[in-house]
């Protein structure tokens, strides 16, 4: 999970120079503030995520996550559809680009879900073990 990390903290940087940038200050946080929710249940997965990390720490992780990768291509595609879509329906590229942000939050949700329901099916096949 390192490689997802680092690009989610690159990608989180550049977001918010973006934001600073074209949007100023202020914009920039009331964007983050608008979001609260989403960063909120960021919480109670990370908790998951490090609860399950913590118990098998001991132990060898198997990848049931292995069969879902996705292509550079596709992900790229899928996001150049949805940036399209913002720009016409937020009202061209100012709204177009005040949607990042909560990309970046789902992005970062799915990823904590992926990754604690893998560790869970680690640790449910752990306790059929014993």
């Amino acid at each position: 999970m390192n490689k997802p990390i680092n690009l989610f903290t690159v990608t989180f940087i550049a977001i918010i120079s973006v934001y600073l940038f074209v949007l100023g200050e202020n914009k920039t946080l009331q964007i983050i503030k608008e979001d609260y929710l989403y960063i909120l249940s960021l919480i109670p997965i990370a908790f998951a995520f490090f609860y399950f990390k913590f118990k098998l720490k001991d132990y060898e992780i198997i990848n049931f996550n292995k069969n879902s990768d996705i292509s550079l291509k596709s992900t790229i595609l899928f996001f150049l559809v949805f940036q399209v879509y913002d720009y016409y329906s937020e009202g061209g590229f100012i709204g177009m680009i005040s949607q990042w942000f909560i990309y970046w939050i789902m992005g970062i949700i799915a990823l904590l879900l992926l990754e604690t329901i893998n560790y869970y099916k680690n640790y449910k096949l752990l306790q059929k073990a014993d």
